[in-house]
């Protein structure tokens, strides 16, 4: 309130000043050249600002430190470079189906950042806007993002294609990250939560939870039933082993389906629950032992244990993991061929893939921002050695090479010395190191017949697997029924009979 108040006395001072001078230091702007762009993105995913003064990241190539929300500190840059006025209309989704379900029933967004399999499904409706060719140009300063992006992440988007497109045409990554098992290692062995299989592990019955979603859980589970043919050396050593790895993530043959729907019918009686965003606070709290987490909210659950003197970990099982991506897209709907409206969109794109906005969104939220910052400087490896290198009187340290994310894996410019236990912590799930990204695949997105197969096999493990009830069961329902039936008939002409004789009497 204070800053609010300061700074509306700063701006009456700077109106009367003009006002005496007639002098115009910034032209003013009818309200319809303001160029509005609608912005949703996922909840708690940018840095929303209010810093306290402490928090100042103090790098040598300067201090950063989050006042305003990005989204705010945009709309003034875009003025500052630009010369137009734009405002940010900033929203938020909390699923990625959630977000497709807004866009069927009829919301317009410019701008939105789903994961990789919803950016596939948007392209193959053809609902997204690619992006203009000079987003792509290396020369031109403003274009953040392609100087800085990471050289894995770029060579991922632009390898990866639905129907003939390539992903770099359409999105450019935000954040990425991978799946495994946050866990407290004061009870689980490295070795029990080095397989999937950990979701089925009865010593822990109870004191597990896994992912309530399909796409996540189904992936889990193919790295379970699949282990074996992952872990063998007639599979590693294929030379086509990321190929065959990624089909193999994607089967959703009608067999595969069905052992799936076996192993999640396994967990689901061996797991304490199925959820969404309570799997950190319980970890936190030792409710549970074991959390399937994204990489990104096991940095903040471990940042928040450690505030309670709780030490957890992050394991990425040794038969394969999910390497996930969110992505900014623009939908064909809401820029309708605006090319003002585009440019602006880009341009937001731009401003977050700055290496020191990007520092301040890892910073905010904990995921891994997809810029390396190789053209403009090294800040954003200089914000990974601020924030875990080891002091130089440490004991139990080791060399942590992040050559494969910065381009460099020659040189040895960036292999950070840390604390040993940062080797199954933060900097573990930010940072995998490239031996887990090279055992990870892309879930890709699921056609029609796919998609409904695989949702049916949900439907049976979150509600009931219907086919699995024998006669004797069918006809033990059947009598369940129909007793409940007649004990609501009964129940019913009960309180009729009571209501009648409880009437009143009435007037003559």
């Amino acid at each position: 309130m204070r800053k609010n108040i300061i700074a509306l006395a700063l701006s009456a001072a700077l109106i009367v000043g003009t006002l005496v001078n007639t002098v115009s230091v910034i032209p003013v702007q009818a309200a319809d050249d303001v160029i509005t762009i609608r912005v949703c993105n996922w909840e708690e995913y940018i840095d929303e600002g209010g810093w306290d003064d402490d928090e100042v990241i103090d790098l040598e190539s300067g201090d950063i430190l989050g006042e305003n929300a990005l989204y705010e500190d945009f709309e003034e840059w875009y003025y500052e470079t630009y010369g137009q006025r734009v405002h940010v209309e900033y929203s938020c989704f909390g699923t990625n189906e959630e977000l497709y379900n807004m866009l069927t029933l009829g919301d317009k967004f410019d701008l939105v950042c789903p994961s990789e399999y919803m950016i596939m499904k948007l392209m193959t409706e053809d609902k997204l806007v690619p992006y203009s060719d000079g987003f792509f140009d290396e020369e031109n300063e403003l274009n953040y993002y392609i100087r800085n992006v990471s050289p894995f992440i770029r060579e991922t988007f632009e390898s990866n294609e639905i129907d003939g497109e390539y992903w770099n045409e359409y999105a450019a990554c935000y954040m990425w990250g991978v799946l495994g098992f946050l866990y407290n290692p004061d009870v689980l062995s490295e070795e029990e939560v080095s397989t999937w299989n950990l979701l089925i592990n009865e010593d822990y019955c109870r004191q597990i939870t896994t992912k309530d979603n399909v796409r996540d859980s189904y992936f889990a589970t193919l790295g379970a039933i699949k282990g074996d043919l992952f872990l063998s050396e007639e599979f590693l050593n294929d030379p086509d082993y990321h190929d065959r790895l990624a089909e193999e993530m994607n089967d959703t043959s009608e067999e595969t389906v069905a052992e799936a729907l076996e192993f999640l019918q396994q967990v689901k009686d061996n797991v304490y629950s199925f959820e969404t965003d309570s799997g950190k606070a319980d970890m936190v709290t030792g409710k549970i032992f074991s959390n399937l987490q994204w990489s990104g909210d096991a940095v903040y659950a471990m940042d928040q244990a450690e505030e309670e003197d709780v030490y957890l970990a992050y394991s990425v099982p040794e038969e394969c993991t999910n390497l996930w991506f969110d992505g900014w897209v623009m939908l064909a709907d809401g820029i309708e061929g605006d090319a003002a409206r585009q440019q602006a969109c880009e341009a937001f794109v731009n401003f977050l893939s700055r290496p020191d906005n990007a520092v301040r969104n890892m910073y905010y939220i904990g995921y891994t921002s997809s810029i390396a910052g190789g053209t403009d400087g090294d800040q954003i490896f200089e914000y990974v050695d601020w924030n875990y290198s080891a002091e130089d009187d440490e004991e139990d340290v080791v060399d942590y090479d992040l050559g494969y994310f910065f381009g460099d894996e020659e040189s040895g410019d960036y292999v950070l010395t840390v604390p040993e236990e940062q080797t199954y912590r933060q900097l573990f799930a930010q940072y995998p190191p490239k031996e887990v990204t090279d055992r990870s695949a892309v879930m890709r997105y699921f056609d029609g017949d796919a998609n409904a197969r695989i949702n049916r096999m949900w439907i049976n493990v979150r509600c009931y697997n219907i086919g699995k009830i024998k006669a004797a069961g069918w006809a033990a329902i059947i009598v369940a029924v129909l007793a409940v039936a007649a004990a609501a008939i009964y129940f019913k002409s009960g309180k009729k009979k009571t209501k009648a004789i409880r009437r009143p009497p009435q007037p003559q």
